[in-house]
This record gives C-alpha cells, structure tokens and sequence, in this order.
C-alpha cells in the first residue's frame, strides 16, 4: 500500500474529502461544466498562474473563442493578445496548436482518454489527467505541487518519488474528477506550503505530520536585473517593437524598445518593478526619441487595447495613462500557485523576457 493507510479505512478518508468539497469548495467557473473544452482552456490558464489572476481573463477569453472551432481559425496574433496578463505565452501558442490538430486530425472531435490527450502540443501528464478524469470520469490521478504537498504530508514523506502510486491508489473511483479537485482544493486552501490550516482539515484524522513539517523543496534563488526601456510618442502614436518570432519566450509579442541604462537620472520618467519567475526587474522607462530608429512600428493609441502587448508593456502604458486601467481588481488569496512536481529549467541562451 503506497498510502500506508489500511484499504479499510480508505474509504473513509474518500468520503471525508468529497463531503468537505462538496460543501466548501469555491465557485469557480470551470466547476459548472464537464465541456472539455472549457476545462482544458482553464487547465492551460491555471498552470503556473493564480486562480485570482485566471478568473478576469477566463470569460473573456471564451467568450472570443467559444469553440476549439473558433479558437483554431484565429490568429496566433489574436490569441496571444486575449492572453495578454496571463504570462507564460507559450501556453497559448500551444493551446492554439492543439486546436488546430483536433480540427483538422481528429476530425473536431475531442480525445477520449488521457494517453490522447498528452498527445496534443503543450498537454502533459498532469494537465491530461485533470481534463480526462474531470470531463470523462477515467479513474485516473493528478499531481501537481498542490497534491504532492497534501500527500507528503498525509503519509509522512520526504520524498515525492511515491506520490503519483498512493495519489491512484487513493483515487476515489466513482468520482476520480471531483475527488482530484477536492485533493487539489485542500491544498490550495487548507494544506497551505507554510502554515497549513489543520484544525479546517477534513482528512486531519488521517495524516500522519499534523503540521508544516519538514517537506524539503529547493527554491529557486531570486536574482534583480536593471534595464531600461524607452517611451517615444508622436502624435496619438506609440513606437513598438516586436519580438523576434526565433525568440523561446513571447516571441511575436510587442514591446517598448530595450536601451541602454540612462546616463543621468534626469532622463528618467518613472521606474516600474517587474518580477517574471525568479527574475525581479528594475525598470527605468526613459525619453529616447532616437530609439525609433530601430526596427519596429509606429502604433496609434487606440489600437493598442488589440495588440498582444507584454505585461510589463502594458504596466508601463498603464502608468503613463495611454492605456486605461484593468478592469476590477480581483482579491489575490494566499492560495499557492499550480506548479510542477519535477520543476522546470528556464531557457538558456536568450535574453530575458519582460
């Protein structure tokens, strides 16, 4: 038993999970469907990014794209620029793929079964589970951090190497869609990386740390970088550029010309901070006029609201009031972000997208 829990009392641990979601867990809009499109566009937007951020762009973006149909015979363009505040723009780009190779391979319809749908550009192990056991019922597992987190510390590991077995050994076969939504719920709520909130834990009966305890992760050390950037205005014109489509990160993306750090601090009209992964950002926005020299476009004020803009473009746009502010702020929580069990490397050899 991978669990270490006696088959006896698992099932009592999977009926104390499912009742505790049923009543608590938060009304998302991915929860009032088994679409699989709709809960595969939430699973590409909610890896690495916070619910809090996913909720204002969801809607809209299904409502530009309602259909994988709709979504294939768009522009890259346009899909990168609903996307936009989303980061991690490659997750885009494949959903984009995807698209087209379930329209015009699979004949429009979607797959039905996991292995399938890890073929599909930008769909992993993870991300095919969560839509396989949510929109078909397949009785099969996900790990993300969220549920290595709860299950290391339920059974009382140091180590992840066991976590995929007792997370299928655990599953509850009836329901494995709600029950990977509740696993993940708990530790995106209660189970929480520092503090976790065992007095709230449905499953506390069960598990044999009762506290933080002593879950080794290495954290990736955070480093700054200072650049500056340059704002150049003519008319009801801003100067973009564009970045290169041989570019890993954003590639196809617009962005204010990079330059040179300024001289003096006079040159300086503002400063905005920016943080990508574990990359911190000083940014001195500058007056270069002759920054337009370089190649890119002149783009009028009122288009820019359709052009797939960086974040930190947009952030700098924003505060020098050409763009208008985002919509309603919605409230960040201290839910922890989806991330990957084995980590990931950032790119090499290209410069650092902001």
């Amino acid at each position: 038993m991978f669990t270490r829990i006696s088959s006896q009392r698992l099932p009592y641990l999977r009926r104390a999970l499912l009742e505790w979601y049923d009543q608590n867990r938060r009304d998302l809009p991915w929860r009032n469907t088994r679409d699989p499109y709709r809960i595969w566009v939430s699973e590409i937007m909610l890896q690495q990014t916070r619910v809090a951020a996913v909720l204002p762009r969801y809607g809209k973006f299904l409502q530009r794209f309602p259909s994988t149909e709709k979504l294939a015979s768009a522009r890259v363009a346009s899909v990168l620029a609903e996307w936009s505040g989303l980061g991690y723009y490659r997750r885009a780009r494949n959903l984009h793929a995807a698209a087209k190779v379930i329209m015009h391979e699979f004949a429009g319809k979607f797959p039905d079964h996991s292995d399938e749908w890890r073929k599909l550009p930008g769909i992993g192990r993870y991300t095919a589970a969560a839509i396989a056991s949510i929109s078909l019922e397949e009785p099969v597992a996900v790990l993300d951090g969220n549920v290595d987190r709860v299950l290391r510390r339920l059974l009382h590991s140091a180590s992840s190497s066991q976590s995929l077995k007792a997370a299928q050994e655990l599953l509850d076969r009836t329901r494995p869609g709600d029950f990977n939504q509740a696993i993940m719920e708990l530790g995106a709520t209660v189970c929480l990386p520092g503090e976790p909130l065992c007095s709230r834990c449905p499953v506390s009966s069960f598990c044999r740390t009762r506290g933080p305890g002593e879950l080794r992760s290495s954290k990736p050390r955070q480093r700054k970088l200072s650049v500056a950037v340059a704002l150049v205005i003519r008319g009801d014109s801003v100067f973009l550029v564009q970045r290169a489509g041989g570019e890993r990160l954003m590639s196809g993306m617009w962005e204010l010309p990079r330059v040179d750090s300024p001289a003096h601090d006079r040159e300086i009209l503002f400063t905005v901070r920016h943080s990508i992964t574990v990359t911190n950002y000083l940014v001195s926005v500058v007056v270069r006029p002759g920054a337009a020299s370089l190649k890119g476009k002149w783009i009028k004020k009122s288009k820019l609201d359709r052009l797939a803009l960086t974040g930190l473009t947009k952030k700098i746009l924003r505060k020098a009031n050409i763009i208008e502010e985002r919509g309603p702020h919605v409230a960040r929580t201290q839910e922890p972000v989806r991330r990957k069990t084995n980590g990931s490397s950032g790119s090499r050899g290209t410069r650092p997208a902001i």
